[in-house]
């Protein structure tokens, strides 16, 4: 039998950019200027833990400095190495300059499981990885801003802001050195949901152009779809919450490491979150049935998969049984190179990553915007809108009732119009907004042009386009 050749994480993300280049008329060198990596840093450092020095491997990579600072995420991960990171920052780059934020692409990661460490020695680690980077400059407000990824989260990010604040005592933005940081260390309502709630803005984005769901063989709206979840985390917990309580999608499976969950009539995602939280798998969730073999839920039957956890775990060894018509890529790097041209020949949509996945870095902009200004968004016009608003409503009230009308403002509405936009709506607006622009950036690519086939080619030719622009100002 042949062994069937996968291309690598990083080879995967290199060949549809040259796919995507291929298209475009760049400058000679310039392609090559886009796709490569900058730099990347590898730092080995010891701590001392239990009496014994461990040494530790960590990498931060900058893929472009077109723009300034640039953005990434850090990863904790046994998994971690160079080429992986290097292709995680790639597609940051790339997802910044399609959604039109401000920053270059960068990722990191420390070759650890933070599960092997208690609380006060996982903190140890972290404060020592983010001096090594933070005296390289690879953690600073105006060159390279870090956020939560996969094994990181607030916590973690609230360590590195404290460790850098240390470093540079004078440095007045210094909260603005990373993002995803919890709200009393500089942090922003709705970092945490941001991915999440971007995927279901994003599958809203694409169910309101009725053209757009018939190329994927659907009709109609969010409500009664058939969605599998790959991967209950941060950002597939959120994404199925949101789409379940606000769009009336139904949660048919739920896969999780060593197995999955199913229920045809819906799952209940918060108490499935709750049993995962409580017990580290789903084995006994009374929320629906239990399934070893998680790789056959993934192949089930759907109206919508969303691969919310690692790379390519659609690929050349099963995308033939992928029967969902529509895949929205939570995850990073789901799909490998050779499973996406397989499902465009199917035709499969697939809403790719560097868009649907954008809502985290979104939200780090703001984030990264609001440290810098030194205020909460909505602080100073939220009083001012609400006293607005109900002198409207006072006298839309007065003016019914010196008509004789036998009718009144309902209570619901007085409650919602009156109420000033605080942060949290500020930041789910913004993030809206963003995900519309960018989905309607890459629709005009995908309906304009004759060789552009798929969402993912359309959204690399935008990004591309948007860089080579950045350099072409520079004088590139």
């Amino acid at each position: 039998m042949n062994k069937i050749i996968e291309p690598s994480f990083r080879e995967s993300v290199d060949l549809m950019f040259d796919r995507a280049s291929s298209l475009l008329d760049l400058k000679p060198g310039l392609e090559e200027k886009i796709k490569v990596c900058n730099a990347t840093y590898t730092v080995r450092f010891g701590v001392r833990l239990k009496g014994k020095i461990q040494t530790f491997v960590g990498y931060r990579s900058v893929h472009s400095e077109h723009i300034e600072p640039v953005k990434g995420g850090i990863r904790f991960s046994k998994a971690v190495n160079q080429d992986e990171v290097e292709a995680l920052a790639a597609l940051m780059t790339y997802k910044c300059a399609l959604v039109e934020i401000p920053f270059g692409g960068s990722k990191g990661g420390l070759c650890i499981d933070p599960k092997e460490y208690e609380e006060n020695e996982l903190e140890t680690i972290t404060r020592r990885f983010a001096y090594e980077l933070a005296k390289r400059d690879l953690i600073h407000p105006s060159q390279n801003v870090p956020a939560p990824d996969m094994g990181t989260g607030e916590r973690e990010m609230a360590w590195i802001a404290d460790q850098y604040s240390r470093m540079n005592t004078t440095e007045i933005n210094s909260r603005a050195c990373v993002t995803g940081k919890p709200l009393n260390a500089g942090g922003i309502a709705g970092r945490i949901e941001a991915t999440g709630r971007g995927i279901q803005y994003a599958l809203r984005e694409f169910f309101r152009h009725p053209e757009d769901v018939s190329k994927a063989n659907l009709e109609g709206t969010l409500e009664g779809k058939r969605i599998i979840i790959q991967g209950l985390g941060n950002v597939g917990y959120h994404a199925a919450l949101f789409l379940s309580k606000e769009d009336g999608a139904i949660i048919t499976s739920i896969i999780e490491r060593g197995g999955c969950l199913s229920n045809d009539q819906g799952l209940d995602v918060e108490k499935v979150h709750q049993h995962l939280l409580e017990n580290g798998n789903l084995v006994e969730c009374a929320a629906g049935k239990y399934n070893e073999d998680s790789k056959h839920c993934l192949e089930k039957d759907c109206d919508i998969l969303i691969p919310a956890a690692i790379e390519s775990v659609i690929n050349l060894s099963n995308v033939e049984r992928i029967k969902a018509p529509l895949i929205i890529e939570a995850a990073n790097g789901p799909i490998t190179a050779g499973a996406d041209d397989i499902l465009n020949k199917k035709g499969t949509i697939i809403i790719p990553d560097m868009y649907a996945n954008a809502g985290g870095v979104t939200v780090s902009y703001f984030e990264w915007v609001k440290n810098l200004s030194h205020i909460r968004f909505g602080r100073m016009r939220r009083r001012q809108e609400e006293n607005r608003n109900q002198l409207l409503v006072q006298e839309l009230g007065r003016i019914v009732t010196e008509s004789g009308l036998n009718t009144k403002l309902s209570e619901d509405f007085i409650e919602k119009y009156s109420a000033g936009a605080g942060e949290i709506e500020l930041v789910r607006s913004g993030l809206d907004d963003t995900m519309v622009n960018a989905y309607q950036s890459i629709r005009k690519v995908w309906y304009e042009r004759d060789d552009v086939n798929d969402l993912r080619l359309a959204a690399y030719l935008v990004a591309i386009e948007r860089i080579a622009e950045s350099y072409h100002s520079k004088g590139l």
